[in-house]
C-alpha cells in the first residue's frame, strides 16, 4: 500500500509559479510510476504529467508542456510538480497518483493510489 499526501497548492496570479509536492508513505514508492492529474470545477479529471520509476521517462499533457516539470526524489519518497507561467485555466484540484508498475502512462485507470488533492487557484 502507498499513501500519498499533496501539498504546495495555493492562490497565485497569472504568470506566477507553484511547486507541488507529493509525499508518499511506504517503502515501495520507488518501484512505482507516479503522475499528476487535475480536476477543474464542472470538468472531468485530466492527466497533467507522469514520470517513470527511475525518473528517466516523463510525459506531459499538451496543455502544460513547456510550463510544467515533473520530478521525483526516491530517497525522500517524494514527487514534485513545478508549474511556471500559470494561467487561469490551470485552476483546479491537483492530485498525485502512483501506479503499481514502474512504467509511466497517461491513463488514469493505471493509477491505483491517489492523494486527497491540493487546490491551485490562478487569478487573472
Amino acid at each position: 500500500q502507498v499513501q500519498l499526501v499533496e501539498s504546495g497548492g495555493g492562490l497565485v496570479q497569472t504568470g506566477g509559479s507553484l511547486r507541488l509536492s507529493c509525499a508518499a508513505s511506504g517503502r515501495t514508492f520507488s518501484s512505482k510510476a507516479m503522475a499528476w492529474f487535475r480536476q477543474a470545477p464542472g470538468k472531468e479529471r485530466e492527466f497533467v504529467a507522469s514520470i517513470s520509476r527511475s525518473g528517466l521517462s516523463t510525459y506531459y499533457a499538451d496543455s502544460v508542456k513547456g510550463r510544467v516539470t515533473i520530478s521525483r526524489d526516491n530517497a525522500k519518497n517524494t514527487g514534485y510538480l513545478q508549474m511556471n507561467t500559470l494561467k487561469p485555466e490551470d485552476t483546479a484540484v491537483y492530485y498525485c497518483a502512483a501506479a503499481p508498475r514502474p512504467v509511466a502512462t497517461m491513463h488514469e485507470y493505471e493509477y491505483h493510489y491517489w492523494g486527497q488533492g491540493t487546490q491551485v487557484t490562478v487569478s487573472s
